[in-house]
């Protein structure tokens, strides 16, 4: 069903996880699309920054991973409509936890900024470093 963009066994879950979400863009494409049915165009305007390209290359990919349904209508102008197959809301479903972290841990909640450690974070110091 899916297919294997990397040669090779992969090393965990995660790795494989990683493989079939990797991309600048696929995750907020996910976003997207959980939120509802959305046309090509309105993907691309829901995105601002991805280029057509891009966006239909990663569409692809997640079609071919049996992420995302493209589903073509008969009509004249021609209609696509891409949204989510099951697989697709559970991968949406396991990346839910991780936004909630993101939220927490990036965007605020009286959490220091993204890259900031503060001297009450209990961070481990690396190895070398003082």
């Amino acid at each position: 069903m899916g297919t294997a963009r990397r040669p090779g066994a992969y090393v965990c879950g995660v790795d494989a996880a990683m493989d079939v979400i990797g991309g600048k863009w696929k995750v907020l494409i996910l976003w997207a699309l959980g939120e509802r049915v959305r046309r090509f165009g309105a993907l691309r305007r829901e995105l601002p920054g991805v280029t057509e390209k891009v966006l239909a290359a990663q569409l692809r990919e997640l079609e071919a991973d049996g992420i995302v349904h493209r589903e073509e209508y008969p009509e004249v102008p021609p209609r696509v409509e891409y949204s989510l197959t099951a697989r697709g809301v559970a991968l949406n479903e396991a990346l839910a936890p991780l936004g909630l972290w993101g939220k927490a841990h990036v965007l605020g909640g009286g959490s220091p900024a993204a890259g900031e450690v503060r001297e009450d974070d209990h961070v481990p110091l690396v190895a070398g470093t003082a």
